[in-house]
C-alpha cells in the first residue's frame, strides 16, 4: 500500500477492520428493520441485499481463500453502506451523495474487471497483457457495466410507471444520468491509475486456489 502511505494514509489492522465493518453491517440492520417497521419496501431491499454483499470478503477469506487485505474488505462495506444510507433520504437531500455512491461503486466494478483479466493474464503464460492495456479495458468495462445499470434503472422506471410500485433504484432525469457516467469514470480511474498495485495479490490468490 505504497500509494496509501505516500498520502499519509495508515492502512487499518485487520482488528480495526472487523470492527469498522461490523459497525457499518449493524447499522444496515438498524435501517432494514426501520424500514420493515415504516413500510418502505426501497429501503428493505437496498439494505438487506447491501448487508449480504458486507459478508462476501469473510466468505471469499473463508470458502474460497482468496487472501483480502483490510482495505479492501472495507471498500466493499463501505461502497454498499453509503448506498444504502443515501435511500434513507441522503440521496434528496445532499447533492454530492450520489455522486459519491457512483465512483466507489464504479471502483468496485472496476477492481472486479481487474482482477478477472488479471487472474487470466497470471494462470496463462501465453498471455500477456500491457498495463496500457489493462488501463484502457478497465475504463471500458465500468463505462459498459455504466451504461447497463443505467438501462436497467430506465427499466425500473417503467415499470414503476405501470404497476405504481415503488422502486429501490430510479433515474432522475438526462443531466443525472450524464452525470453518474462521469463520476462511473472517475471510480474506474481510480482504480487504472492505483488499483493496479493493490488487487494484483487477489488476482494472484485466486490463481493459486484453482491451480492446487
Amino acid at each position: 500500500m505504497t500509494g496509501l502511505r505516500a498520502l499519509g494514509i495508515r492502512r487499518p489492522s485487520r482488528q480495526t477492520q472487523v470492527r469498522l465493518s461490523r459497525a457499518m453491517q449493524g447499522f444496515l440492520v438498524l435501517l432494514f428493520a426501520a424500514g420493515l417497521y415504516t413500510g418502505s419496501p426501497k429501503v428493505v431491499i437496498n439494505s438487506g441485499l447491501a448487508l449480504a454483499v458486507t459478508f462476501l470478503p469473510t466468505i471469499l477469506e473463508r470458502n474460497y481463500e482468496v487472501a483480502l487485505d483490510p482495505w479492501l474488505a472495507l471498500w466493499v462495506t463501505a461502497a454498499v453502506f453509503l448506498h444504502t444510507l443515501g435511500s434513507w433520504g441522503l440521496y434528496g437531500s445532499i447533492g454530492w451523495w450520489d455522486h459519491l455512491t457512483h465512483a466507489l461503486s464504479a471502483s468496485l466494478v472496476a477492481g472486479v474487471g481487474y482482477t478477472t483479466v488479471r487472474s487470466i493474464d497470471v494462470h496463462h503464460d501465453g498471455i500477456s497483457l500491457p498495463r496500457r492495456f489493462i488501463f484502457v479495458y478497465i475504463l471500458l468495462f465500468v463505462m459498459a457495466f455504466g451504461v447497463l445499470w443505467e438501462l436497467f434503472e430506465f427499466g425500473l422506471d417503467v415499470v414503476a410507471a405501470e404497476t405504481g410500485l415503488q422502486m429501490p433504484l430510479s433515474q432522475h432525469g438526462l443531466d443525472d444520468t450524464v452525470k453518474d457516467m462521469m463520476f462511473n469514470t472517475l471510480g474506474a480511474c481510480i482504480v487504472a491509475l492505483w488499483g493496479q498495485a493493490h488487487l494484483s495479490g487477489v488476482a494472484e490468490s485466486i490463481v493459486e486456489r484453482y491451480q492446487s
